[in-house]
């Protein structure tokens, strides 16, 4: 068995089972192994009954002292008992678990795991797990891995899956130079790739952590370079004239632009006349205008006689594209024809645009991922624009390059990095910044409260939509969790209908919802069918509804600082003055003093900054951010020490043997070359 055997031969894994698997995207016994816990349980000492606090979750020891019974509520069997000690007592509750009556003795002693909380004067504990004292002795302070998973597929089984796959001694084959690993201090890599599934402790965790975290960052950053260094820059074939066309529409703009923008625009143009074709980013804060600067490129690509295409998101997004180019088009009494191609479109529509293309030679095409299907042929494609959830690497420019000529790129990136990651992260690309935001935007006013504050909050919503305008409610779950305590979309909607007047519309929106019924609720959100939209953090790319003046986010503390700007950048769209509302639900002071961040500043690139300088190595799981940098451990904010450095070994790396052929380089090449065909997916490469 090797790192690419099918999971079925794993000793466990039969047909069912591996179905399960392939619904997580794991294949190959490669693909369990890094598929990382995406957090850990270390259960606590146990207490004894008269320790125990309201909220904690707490382990407790204690003897049975009440005949269990078992009740029916409706159609439900409800298990009840109840475990004294000292004179305190605590109640133990199981929903539809009839079978734990048999598992407990009156007068045993069992430690029990779970939530405590108090419900009419009495402590209650409910769907506890139960251990004799001899069990829970073995498992006691040990970190035990909690893995994403999907309907079917236990915890329990992903975790025996893994140690049965790590029964091999050695999968993998540790490719990075010795000298590397001995400068940094990095653990071999099938140690670290034990230990991260099951540690032996917190400094055995870290130890692993810090390895892979370096592997992704180092291995990330030494395949775009070595492509770039092996993919010469293409020569420019287009001819754009030298004229004052877009100065020209600048002048007709109801509104100034900044100075930024001037400068981004300024770039672009420069670009697309140079002798190689431009790979170029523009990281622009939300609502720093970069859709006009777009428009300008495309419109000074149609004017030269040459097609031109963006990429959206969402297809709610293209559509709102498609409406401002026409308006824009409308408004500059500009003639050039502009095409729309989304997935949804029937077949007619498809076979009409298709035409377009062809016929066209000077369009402006908007679509989805729809532009680099195989029907979608170009005249003369010169310039591509992509978001960052759509970056174009190796396989997409290699796309639209079978197409025609090899097109202009130009990536557009709202997520806010400090210019010093960027350079390393966007290392193929040249990179222009629009750090002013337009004058006649008004700053949105935040607040940050703790849960108390939701009556008012609701209150404050109410007025809004009474006023006309919209509302976002952002939860970090799609339904309840037994491992987490945090709002969810699916109950909080449900809240939210008995807390809000009948007639205000509420809808809800979360990732596992079919891409057709994402784009109904989001149409509807942005007719105003909907007035609040309860939703996880899929709106964050979503869609531009200059209506929506609230946005409250519930368990702030859970996101990262960037996604929450990312988040606020939602509402603030319109002319009305915009709100965002952040409840925290946490006690820490760490975390009130992070999203303080937040409630002072609407600066994105310094929020960013300040969010790293307050990240440090105790802040071990870090909070997931945003954006398209999708790796499976490292964070670029919490991990930019270990980008630094791994930026730093590529450089040297490839200065010293840039083909990688040196007989201590040569299990790198042969582990990049797998490397890059696994991630290219993950990493949007």
């Amino acid at each position: 068995m090797d790192r690419n055997s099918p999971l079925r031969e794993i000793k466990g894994v039969g047909a069912n089972t591996e179905e399960l698997f392939h619904k997580i995207g794991v294949y190959t016994v490669g693909d369990i192994l890094l598929h990382y816990p995406r957090t850990y349980i270390q259960y606590p000492q146990a207490k004894h009954v008269d320790e125990v606090l309201d909220g904690e979750q707490a382990a407790v020891l204690g003897r049975i002292t009440r005949t269990p019974v078992v009740r029916k509520v409706r159609t439900m069997q409800i298990t009840v008992t109840t475990i004294s000690e000292m004179g305190a007592s605590l109640e133990l509750v199981w929903y539809r678990m009839p079978y734990m009556k048999n598992n407990l003795k009156v007068g045993s002693t069992y430690i029990f795991y779970g939530k405590v909380n108090k419900k009419n004067g009495r402590l209650v504990m409910e769907q506890a797990a139960m251990f004799t004292e001899e069990q829970y002795a073995s498992m006691e302070q040990v970190f035990l891995p909690v893995y994403t998973l999907t309907n079917g597929l236990s915890n329990n089984l992903v975790t025996k899956t893994v140690r049965a796959a790590l029964g091999d001694e050695h999968l993998f084959m540790d490719y990075l130079p010795h000298a590397i690993r001995e400068k940094y201090g990095l653990c071999e890599y099938n140690y670290a790739i034990r230990q991260i599934h099951f540690p032996e402790d917190m400094e055995t965790l870290i130890t692993a952590r810090r390895r892979l975290v370096f592997d992704e960052f180092f291995l990330f950053i030494l395949s775009m370079q070595y492509q770039k260094e092996k993919h010469v820059k293409e020569k420019n074939e287009f001819v754009f004239a030298e004229d004052d066309f877009t100065d020209e529409l600048i002048e007709q703009l109801p509104y100034e632009l900044t100075n930024a923008q001037k400068k981004a625009l300024a770039d672009v143009k420069r670009d697309m006349r140079s002798e190689t074709v431009m790979q170029r980013l523009i990281q622009g804060d939300v609502g720093s205008g970069k859709t006009i600067v777009a428009f300008l490129a495309m419109a000074d690509t149609a004017h030269n006689g040459y097609q031109s295409a963006i990429m959206a998101p969402t297809e709610v997004l293209a559509r709102q594209h498609y409406e401002f180019y026409q308006n824009m088009c409308e408004q500059f009494g500009l003639h050039i024809p502009i095409v729309l191609l989304t997935g949804s479109m029937t077949a007619k529509q498809k076979r009409r645009a298709y035409e377009a293309l062809e016929v066209y030679s000077n369009a402006m095409i908007i679509g989805t991922h729809a532009l680099i299907q195989e029907k979608a042929i170009y005249q003369n494609l010169a310039l591509v624009i992509t978001d960052e959830q759509h970056r174009f690497g190796v396989r997409q420019r290699e796309t639209f390059a079978g197409k025609g000529t090899e097109p202009h790129v130009l990536v557009m990136s709202a997520t806010p990095i400090p210019r010093t990651l960027a350079i390393i992260i966007y290392g193929d690309l040249d990179i222009s910044v629009i750090d002013e935001v337009p004058a006649k935007r008004l700053p949105i006013k935040n607040c940050v409260v703790d849960q108390r504050y939701r009556p008012k909050a609701y209150a404050f919503i109410e007025h809004e939509i009474r006023e006309g305008h919209q509302a976002y409610v952002i939860c970090p779950l799609v339904e309840e969790s037994e491992n987490m305590e945090a709002e969810n979309v699916t109950d909080y909607a449900k809240r939210l209908l008995e807390e809000l007047p009948e007639d205000i519309v509420i809808g809800v929106l979360h990732g596992q919802m079919k891409a057709e019924q994402k784009n109904k609720i989001m149409d509807q959100f942005v007719k105003n069918e909907i007035q609040v939209l309860v939703s996880t953090t899929v709106v964050e790319v979503g869609v531009n509804v200059p209506n929506a003046t609230v946005m409250m986010i519930e368990n702030a503390e859970r996101f990262g600082l960037a996604q929450l700007h990312q988040l606020r950048g939602r509402v603030g769209r319109g002319d009305a003055q915009s709100y965002c509302i952040m409840v925290n639900a946490s006690d820490s002071k760490n975390s009130m003093k992070r999203l303080d961040i937040l409630n002072k500043s609407n600066d994105g690139f310094k929020i960013a900054s300040e969010d790293l300088k307050l990240r440090g190595p105790g802040d071990f799981f870090g909070i997931r951010q945003s954006g398209e940098m999708q790796f499976l451990l490292a964070d670029i904010y919490q991990d930019a020490s270990v980008l630094q450095q791994a930026s730093e070994e590529v450089q040297d790396l490839l200065a010293t043997d840039p083909e990688l052929c040196e007989e201590e380089n040569i299990n790198l090449q042969h582990y990049l070359e797998i490397f890059f065909e696994d991630q290219k997916s993950r990493l949007n490469l």
